[in-house]
């Protein structure tokens, strides 16, 4: 076998065994096991993360990160997933931002000349531009190992010009417009909420026990039907221009019903404890949409539109 295919093939292997001897690699490979030692070396010098234990039962073993084998990619593959990383730039938050920082340095770094220069050219011909925030979300790493752990999460959540706890167990992470949003199972309501994750002013591990929700996940979290207190049904007739602008919120999607002629309504049931949201997205939308029910949230409407009437009067 070529050095170089061996090379390759004791990575993978090494890679998958995790804690090995040179005694098992080389009679797994053939070879001496000076050679084994010698093909080890070359490893660590390339960046496999080896690490040594002498005595009787010693051995090796690769640490934490495992390195993943090379990979083949067609120029246009090279291109799309450069730019997908490099347009991560604009989030001040990531939940991997020095992971990607990385990755994106190594992938540049071992390209062909001819490439790099290719890539140097279209940087300023494309890019994935988000809204720029003030607020940082800098718990992103936390949450996202929470929502893949099935562990709860005490969190100092900023709502309403206050500061409350609660316990949470996150489904998941997404950004939209700028912003970082995690939508979890809160105790304290009994049921799914959706969390500004810049609004998170501390997160720590929480003693509640967390509830079996493996099945819940980002794609299909809208059709669970959990318990969420009070709710209310509501409804709302929206002009083409109303559904596009509910269809750049990614909250109103469980809700939103289209006609073919690119009109449609706001249907389902929502929270008592989310009226006056409601009612400030639909004053929002203006003469795009008319609420039909429930008379709270007509209530709610009225209460926004006759403060903001004084506060002009006055």
């Amino acid at each position: 076998m070529p050095k170089s295919k061996r090379l390759l093939e004791l990575m993978m292997a090494v890679n998958r065994m995790r804690t090995f001897t040179v005694k098992e690699l080389s009679q797994q490979f053939g070879v001496s096991t000076r050679t084994i030692l010698r093909d080890l070396q070359e490893l660590s010098e390339l960046g496999v993360p080896l690490y040594s234990e002498v005595g009787p039962h010693g051995g090796y073993r690769i640490l934490k990160e495992r390195i993943l084998p090379p990979i083949a990619f067609t120029e246009g593959e090279a291109f799309a997933i450069f730019f997908a990383i490099h347009g991560l730039r604009h989030y001040p938050d990531l939940p991997f931002e020095a992971e990607a920082s990385s990755a994106l340095a190594k992938f540049y770094q071992f390209m062909p000349q001819d490439i790099r220069d290719r890539i140097d050219q279209m940087r300023d011909r494309v890019d994935f531009v988000t809204p720029v925030r003030r607020t940082g979300s800098p718990h992103l790493a936390v949450l996202l190992d929470a929502s893949m752990n099935q562990s709860v999460l005490r969190i100092d959540y900023e709502s309403r010009n206050r500061i409350s706890s609660r316990d949470i167990q996150p489904i998941g992470i997404y950004t939209h417009s700028g912003l970082w949003y995690c939508p979890a199972y809160c105790f304290q309501t009994g049921g799914n909420r959706v969390f500004r994750c810049d609004r998170m002013h501390g997160v720590t591990q929480s003693d509640m026990a967390p509830i079996d929700r493996r099945h819940i996940h980002l794609g299909n979290r809208e059709k669970e039907h959990s318990a969420i207190g009070d709710t209310v049904q509501i409804k709302a007739e929206l002009t083409r221009l109303g559904v596009q602008m509910c269809e750049a919120e990614p909250w109103t999607l469980s809700l939103l019903h289209v006609r073919e002629n690119g009109t449609g309504w706001l249907e389902g049931e929502s929270a008592k404890a989310d009226l006056p949201f409601l009612a400030s997205f639909m004053i929002r939308l203006d003469d795009e949409a008319v609420v039909a029910s429930p008379p709270e949230l007509l209530d709610a409407i009225r209460l926004k539109l006759s403060a903001l009437m004084r506060k002009y009067e006055e």
